[in-house]
Parts: C-alpha cells; sequence; structure tokens
C-alpha cells in the first residue's frame, strides 16, 4: 500500500524549510533517477528525443539532456523558451556542455515528455495540442516526466494527452495520475525519490494506492472447523434472477460456508447453494440489490432493518429505502450511474455521470463525510473504495471486466468475507483486489470473459 496525494508544494516545501535542501538538489535527484531508469532499461536504444517546456517540469528534461548526453544521441526540443528560474538556469548547463537543441522533431528510439507537469492548471493550446498529436504519432518507447502532459492538476483531460508507457512521477504519488481519464495515459507508473527516501518526504495522508501484495484472501487456517465456521451468507435473489444467483456462486467459491439465495419462486441452482423463502435463522450476512428489480419494498425494508453485514448493490440506489441504512456500516458498490442516483437520493448533488467522472474523488468525499460510517466502492477503471475520511484506490482493473456480471462476482465476493467475519472495508478491500486480481490471470482473448471464467480464476488466486 502507498500513500497518494493531492500536491506536493507543501512536502518540497517542508524538504527546504525542515532539511536544508534547494530544488536545484531535488531538481538533479529527479533528473537522476529518469536517467537511470533509462540506462537499466533500454540499453538497446540509441537515439532519445527530449520535449521540454518552459517551466520546472521542462527543467528536469533539460537536466536529463546533460545527464544522458554522450551515452545516447539526444535530441533535446524546447517547445517554448525556458521561463522559470530552474529551467533558466539548467539550459544554461547544457549550452556550456556543447548540448544542442534541435529545431524540428524527430521520430527517436525513446520520446521524453517533459512538456507540463502536475500542475497543469489550464486549457492547452492549439500548438500544444498538435505538439502532443505529433509524439502521440511517434512509435516510440513513449516516457512522461512526472505526469503526462495534457493531463491538468485535477486528472482531466480536456482536449488530449500524451501517451505514455512509463509515468516517472516525482516524489511521491499523485491523485491525479488515478482518475479514471489518466488511466489511459500514465502507463506503469514509477516514483522517483527528491534527495530523501519516500519515508522521510512522504508525510500523513488520507489516501492509499492498493497493491496485489495487500490482498488477504480467505485461507483456512484453523484445523478444527465446520462448514458454520465459515458463516452462512444470504442472497436476496429478485426478478432478474441470475446477477443474485452469480453472486452466490461466487461468494460459495471464494470461502463461505454456507449459501442460500432467498426468493419466493423455485430456482434451478447448482446443489451446493441452497434456497430459502425468508433470511436464514443463522444468516451471517447479507447481499441485496443485485437484479433485485421491482422487489416488495417493505419486505426489503425488513430485510434492512436486521442487524446482520450487508452488502448493497445495484437497484437499491434509486430506492428512498436505501436512506434508512446509511447510519449503519453497510457496504455500497455502485457504478456512475447508480451513484449519480444515490447522490441525489441523498440530496448531495444532482449531476449526470460525465460530471461524476470528471469529479470522482470530490463527490466520494462529499458522500462519505455525510454518511462516515457507510463502506463506499465506486466502480471504475480505479476502483474507489472509502469510509469516513480515508480513500483507497484500487488501480489493477482492467477493461476485460467491462461485462455484465462482472459487478455481481464483485459483491457475492464481499459478501462472502462479510459472512466470513471480516471487516466491512477490509471485505470491500480484498474482495476488490480479488475481483482485478482473478481478471488479470484471464488467459483467454480479453473480451471472452464470463462471469464463471471470474469465479474460477478467483479460486486459483
Amino acid at each position: 500500500m502507498q500513500k497518494i496525494f493531492d500536491e506536493l508544494n507543501s512536502l518540497d516545501k517542508r524538504c527546504y524549510e525542515e532539511f536544508a535542501l534547494t530544488e536545484d538538489i531535488l531538481m538533479e535527484h529527479a533528473a537522476n533517477a529518469m536517467s537511470l531508469h533509462i540506462q537499466e532499461n533500454y540499453q538497446d536504444k540509441k537515439t532519445i528525443l527530449i520535449v521540454c517546456g518552459s517551466g520546472n517540469n521542462g527543467a528536469d528534461g533539460i537536466a536529463l539532456a546533460r545527464l544522458l548526453y554522450k551515452k545516447y544521441k539526444i535530441n533535446l526540443y524546447l517547445s517554448s523558451q525556458p521561463k522559470s528560474k530552474m529551467a533558466i538556469l539548467q539550459y544554461k548547463r547544457v549550452q556550456l556542455l556543447g548540448i544542442n537543441t534541435i529545431d524540428t522533431l524527430e521520430e527517436s528510439d525513446i520520446v521524453i515528455d517533459c512538456i507540463f507537469g502536475s500542475g497543469l492548471n489550464r486549457a492547452l493550446d492549439k500548438n500544444s495540442i498538435k505538439l502532443i498529436e505529433q509524439l502521440n504519432s511517434f512509435d516510440s518507447v513513449k516516457i512522461s516526466c512526472d505526469i503526462p502532459s495534457g493531463i491538468n492538476s485535477d486528472g482531466q483531460v480536456e482536449d488530449n494527452a500524451f501517451f505514455a508507457d512509463t509515468t516517472i512521477t516525482m516524489g511521491a504519488l499523485k491523485t491525479s495520475l488515478y482518475t479514471d481519464v489518466s488511466k489511459d495515459y500514465v502507463g506503469n507508473v514509477i516514483v522517483a525519490n527528491l534527495a530523501l527516501s519516500r519515508e522521510i518526504y512522504e508525510v500523513d495522508t488520507d489516501k492509499y494506492l492498493l497493491e496485489e501484495k495487500d490482498i488477504i484472501l480467505p485461507f483456512r487456517n484453523k484445523k478444527n472447523t465446520h462448514k458454520g465456521s465459515y458463516g452462512h451468507l444470504n442472497v436476496v435473489v429478485g426478478c432478474k434472477k441470475g446477477a443474485g444467483i452469480i453472486a452466490a456462486k461466487a461468494a460459495f467459491g471464494f470461502g463461505a460456508g454456507l449459501v442460500s439465495v432467498v426468493s419466493h419462486e423455485d430456482l434451478d441452482l447448482p446443489y451446493h447453494i441452497m434456497q430459502s423463502h425468508f433470511l436464514s435463522e443463522n444468516c451471517s450476512a447479507i447481499g441485496i440489490g443485485m437484479g433485485l428489480g421491482k422487489y416488495e419494498l417493505n419486505e426489503v425494508k425488513e430485510i434492512l432493518s436486521k442487524e446482520i453485514p450487508t452488502i448493497i448493490d445495484a437497484d437499491l440506489f434509486y430506492e428512498d429505502v436505501i436512506l434508512d441504512v446509511l447510519h449503519k456500516d453497510v457496504v455500497l458498490t455502485p457504478h456512475p450511474k447508480e451513484f449519480c442516483a444515490l447522490l441525489k437520493l441523498c440530496d448531495i448533488a444532482n449531476i449526470n455521470i460525465d460530471t461524476l467522472q470528471a469529479n470522482r474523488f470530490l463527490y466520494v468525499e462529499k458522500f462519505t463525510n455525510k454518511y462516515p460510517n457507510v463502506i463506499l466502492l465506486l466502480k471504475g477503471a480505479n476502483v474507489i473504495i472509502a469510509n469516513d475520511k480515508t480513500m483507497y484506490i484500487n488501480p489493477l482493473g482492467s477493461s476485460i471486466l467491462s461485462k455484465g456480471g462482472s459487478g455481481d462476482v464483485l459483491s457475492g465476493l464481499i459478501a462472502s468475507l462479510l459472512a466470513q467475519r471480516y471487516k466491512p472495508l477490509d471485505a470491500a478491500i480484498h474482495a476488490s483486489l480479488a475481483h482485478t486480481l482473478a481478471a488479470s490471470k484471464y488467459k483467454k482473448n480479453d473480451y471472452s470473459l464470463i462471469p464463471s471464467d471470474l469465479v474460477e480464476e478467483v479460486k486459483k488466486l
């Protein structure tokens, strides 16, 4: 698990004030980190095009040109003349070394994007858009310094952005790297240390990046157990029966000792899934909402009134009855459209999906500020899991999961861990990691996944 920050200016300032470091020292470490990455990974490449803007991101690139000079053929291109104090200084250094700039872009083995950094707070001008489009057209290894140019400080892309294979971000991870929009541009993200270890450079935060190593699977370490030791999950099945049945199958495959579906009509179920018309007496967790449709709301209200760990998904985000449980530590798993409906129900915001997607962290924060007990899992290219003031980002998902039924599998995984007495926040985190990691291990064509494939991959983790 790594820390994420909304801004790093305060962290840099702390380096200057508390540790007597300078902007120049931090920049040299930034450039050196990029240089080492290139030399360690691209010894077979011969030519490097470094494209620099007028500010400190450009200064990083100019310093990089100096460090790589003579080791590679360096093509240094200035998209505009150096303006910041450090850019002017770094440019003077490369001139004294005899490094010349080029006037015309040349396709090279490696392209380094140092045009804009993470502080971009305006729309790109026509020349910048044209420049980025040309760089994107090159058949080169593409590396961005700090953040791909065109992604602004809020992680939004207004016109276009540089498509990086690797982003070497400076000092610490930034929230803007983990918006859904950014995911197509950032590639593999690497953090460059700036004259201090990250343990010293970084301070406390309320945002964290989840990693594969963070997962805690429900392995059975005790020998003296029985099926009841691993909980009895009840999944409420509504008019779209498949969704609830998928969730039930996923839950059983993820370790729940017993799984019953609650339905008033007879269902064709696998032999290991039980059926009941009402909640079981020994029910240890509830999954509800998946394919629920127009279920009797009084019955839903009665189910939700139980003091039993509960995950809520899908159709219930459009019903007022959900407001009755938002004081509890329930797990909610909406996709963006459902979250917009929930925000409206809660009188937080009346927005469309585009507005939400451009400001995901903002609206998650608004919701969890109002309902600090709820565990919210907002689905997306980068999953956000939030509780009270803290957010966790799962960046491990892929478009493989963009299929009907994938969300029902996730609901079943979370419900299974709730039944096995995981704390609700832990259940959401570890089920989300299992869900995305299972998809990443699917070996067939990325368009071909069906829910049962995903469950099978979960079993192999």
